[in-house]
């Protein structure tokens, strides 16, 4: 495989291996959503400052085809830098987004203050899963490991994931890069309905960070709740192998297939 993505300034060539489930003619939403995280934080910043929250809309089907980066600095400050990143695919814009980031600072916390530890199994003693048998291109570059629930089952799962694949030529995967791709899961990890029978497309992603993850596994522990008028909600608490470091929220639009 190739990478995912190949940047030359701000145009982008996109692989096949992009692909979703729902439609191969368009990517899963975990590849735009990596790609958003790595060009925000290309963006400078006046100190060290890591990412807090990304939030992206996906106004429109992402094409497996060439996309055009555009990035902004909405807030500049010595505390906080808000930025946007938008996509471009043909002149229309398909992505759009905008990524807090917060002031690095060591600090001493006071006792008692101690991060949730993760009491489900490790990726090592968690089930293999094979993404429905790898049913698109992008779901073949992720392993997953289910501590909880299997991956597209019914009911409150908990799974881990790990980004097997370049996703930006010659560019280092981020630890926010994999806890994105991870967190455009969320939907298929605590699915309430049959992949088979129902389409539960996410129209956002929003990942909030309390720190940044640490080794190269997030794990997935969600829930979802699924209205009676077409909308629903995919929710994740996301960990490490240290503790839980983050959330992740999907809109869902819920259909009959």
């Amino acid at each position: 495989m190739t990478a995912i993505y190949r940047v030359d300034g701000n145009n982008v060539v996109t692989s096949s291996d992009a692909a979703g489930p729902w439609d191969r003619r368009m990517q899963h939403g975990s590849a735009p959503a990596s790609l958003v995280t790595w060009a925000a934080e290309r963006i400078p910043t006046p100190v060290p400052m890591n990412i807090a929250r990304v939030t992206i809309d996906l106004m429109r089907p992402v094409p497996v085809a060439p996309l055009t980066i555009a990035t902004e600095i909405l807030r500049e400050g010595r505390k906080i830098q808000l930025c946007e990143v938008r996509l471009l695919a043909d002149g229309v814009q398909v992505v759009g987004a905008t990524v807090l980031k917060i002031k690095r600072q060591a600090l001493t916390l006071p006792d008692g203050v101690e991060e949730l530890p993760v009491t489900l199994p490790p990726p090592e003693d968690s089930l293999v899963e094979d993404g429905y048998g790898a049913i698109s291109p992008f779901v073949r570059t992720v392993s997953m490991r289910a501590a909880r629930g299997r991956f597209g089952q019914a009911g409150a799962g908990a799974i881990w994931f790990r980004v097997d694949h370049q996703l930006i030529e010659g560019e280092p995967v981020s630890q926010a890069m994999r806890a994105l791709v991870a967190a455009d899961f969320s939907n298929g990890t605590a699915s309430t309905l049959d992949f088979r029978a129902w389409t539960y497309i996410n129209a956002d992603l929003t990942v909030n960070f309390s720190r940044q993850p640490v080794g190269e596994w997030i794990l997935l522990d969600g829930e979802s709740w699924i209205g009676p008028d077409g909308a629903g909600l995919a929710m994740s608490r996301l960990a490490d192998t240290k503790g839980y470091f983050g959330r992740a929220v999907q809109s869902l639009v819920i259909e009959k297939r």
